[in-house]
């Protein structure tokens, strides 16, 4: 399977990058650490599908896609660690396919509860997983959610990877309550993000009533 693919994508700001969007995304479903804190209307639906090119969606991660998630996280674990590593200590060399599977159920579990989100992407057959976006409430403050998000090695310069980036802060801005929302790797580096003073004490847990 080859990913460097021309993505197109017809959205505001984005001419001559182009995905479909024929179904529009969709709202009917019901690794960052998890703060307790009010960030999300207790009204919100997250998005249970989203579209990224012809072939491609992200959906919410479950446990039961450790076998593909483990191989996708340790065959770019150099990359992932020099990314991730210093701010959450994240992929290290030594994590097991169990360990996946608990840090998965972690994410699902938070996900269902509205605590923070990752979502995974794949194709659209989904025999691979092919990176990740997470969403989390703050920790540092000056953000009402802070972003990030990964591609396999395989995907680094692609078509796909460049739709992907396009599309979160898109999509964030569409199917999103936040106003505030900080790219981290992206609007600043992990390094800056880490000099940046933290939330404390946190916020209530309870949802925005």
């Amino acid at each position: 399977m080859t990913q460097d693919l021309a993505c197109v994508v017809d959205l505001p700001g984005f001419a001559g990058i182009c995905w479909s969007v024929s179904g529009g995304i969709a709202f009917g479903g019901a690794p960052g650490k998890t703060t307790d804190m009010v960030w999300l209307p207790a009204e919100f639906t997250h998005p249970s599908w989203v579209p990224v090119c012809d072939g491609y969606h992200l959906r919410p991660i479950t446990a039961a896609d450790a076998d593909l998630d483990y191989p996708a996280v340790m065959g770019s674990q150099p990359r992932l660690w020099s990314i991730f590593g210093q701010a959450w200590g994240w992929p290290p060399a030594s994590m097991t396919y169990q360990q996946d599977v608990e840090d998965l159920a972690r994410h699902e579990a938070e996900i269902a509860a509205h605590q923070s989100f990752n979502y995974a992407l794949f194709d659209d057959a989904e025999t691979a997983l092919l990176g990740c976006v997470y969403i989390d409430p703050p920790e540092k403050q000056g953000a009402d959610a802070e972003i990030s998000w990964w591609v396999a090695d395989a995907l680094a310069g692609t078509g796909l990877e460049r739709a992907v980036d396009a599309l979160v802060p898109w999509w964030i801005a569409a199917a999103w309550p936040f106003t505030r929302p900080r790219y981290v790797g992206r609007d600043l580096s992990w390094a800056d993000w880490l000099a940046l003073p933290d939330i404390d004490p946190p916020a209530a847990s309870a949802p925005v009533t």
